[in-house]
């Protein structure tokens, strides 16, 4: 068995979905989940196929976000794992419920903007997820202005009053 560290490639503001299905159906599933969330959203979704012809299935409603899902998925190539990149601003929080509703997917191993790596074990058979690296360390513990900070961030993008 061997690790590996494959690095997730995207555009820096960029949001994905990360996480592991069990059923080559997923693809519509997911689809369909994310545009009944959330009507004009734009994505993109990719599945690694972990039988049959293993191919990356996919699907989505933009073009750019397509492409990141089906090229990202074929790099991480684990049977079952899934890709979803979201358009600009379209975010997780807007349709992680959703998607973890799905009944096929089992694990969402994140949701997130950050530079984001995913560990992936290796054997003659074939590759799995062991987890991710989303981020990076604390470096402190916020203090009052970082929370004022954080308290006006989620005023001025409207997550709260």
């Amino acid at each position: 068995m061997q690790l590996i560290t494959l690095k997730i490639d995207k555009p820096e503001a960029t949001n994905f979905i990360f996480g592991q299905t069990h059923f080559i159906k997923s693809v519509e599933d997911i689809h369909e989940a994310l545009v009944n969330t959330v009507p004009g959203i734009l994505f993109g979704v990719a599945f690694c196929e972990a039988s049959g012809k293993c191919l990356v299935r996919w699907s989505g409603t933009d073009t750019a976000m397509i492409e990141l899902a089906r090229q990202n998925a074929q790099t991480i190539g684990a049977g079952h794992s899934f890709m979803i990149f979201l358009g600009d601003g379209f975010y997780p929080l807007n349709v992680l419920n959703a998607v973890k509703m799905v009944p096929e997917v089992c694990r969402i191993f994140c949701a997130t903007a950050n530079p984001t790596e995913v560990i992936v074990a290796e054997t003659a058979q074939g590759r799995a997820v062991l987890g991710v690296v989303d981020g990076f360390c604390a470096r402190d513990i916020e203090g009052d202005d970082d929370i004022l900070w954080r308290k006006d961030l989620l005023r001025q993008i409207g997550y709260k009053q």
